[in-house]
């Protein structure tokens, strides 16, 4: 896709570079606080929150180590059926551990929901949630989270991670599509 196409194709900038950098920043000054004096295990949901937690792991200042799962959810293409199936699961063993899972963005809950049980079922000594975005409106199941970077509206987001059809991860800011704020063009 060249420069012109992805102008045309990325309408509205949500959330820019310098925005996106200094909440990371202070995402993981906090958490560095929280963990002080702890061993921290860093679980990535792939393949969306790559980007932030590669950005948030630089900011957090207590040792750390990173394990990612991969999981699908079946449903139509804009929601979630909340059935759930693990594609790539944990190489590390979290019993005992301190967890915190990095997500991209929460949506209705419901994969995260059924994620957090699962991990819970394993036997960690603490487990929390750090999601760069949510978007409370489309909540079904409410999931707590530990800490927010970014609340956003129920628009359709790519960017830092995120994407349509895996096109737009590579771009360094948050955005909806022009076609999301033009349905007509769908």
């Amino acid at each position: 896709m060249s420069q012109t196409e992805l102008e045309r194709a990325v309408g509205e900038v949500l959330i820019d570079e310098d925005t996106l950098r200094t909440r990371v920043a202070e995402l993981g000054a906090e958490v560095s606080g929280d963990y002080e004096g702890r061993d921290l295990l860093l679980i990535g949901v792939l393949k969306g929150a790559v980007f932030f937690m590669a950005d948030l792991m630089r900011h957090i200042t207590v040792p750390c180590e990173v394990d990612f799962m991969a999981i699908s959810s079946y449903g139509d293409s804009t929601d979630t059926s909340g059935i759930v199936r693990i594609l790539k699961d944990l190489d590390i063993n979290i019993e005992g551990r301190d967890v915190l899972v990095v997500e991209d963005i929460i949506d209705s809950g419901l994969t995260l929901s059924y994620l957090m049980r699962n991990l819970e079922s394993r036997e960690p000594a603490s487990l929390e949630i750090c999601a760069l975005m949510t978007k409370p409106s489309r909540r079904q199941i409410d999931v707590p989270v530990r800490y927010i970077g970014f609340e956003i509206p129920d628009r359709f987001v790519v960017g830092y991670g995120l994407d349509l059809a895996e096109r737009y991860r590579n771009l360094p800011y948050v955005a909806v599509l022009a076609s999301d704020l033009q349905p007509a063009e769908i």
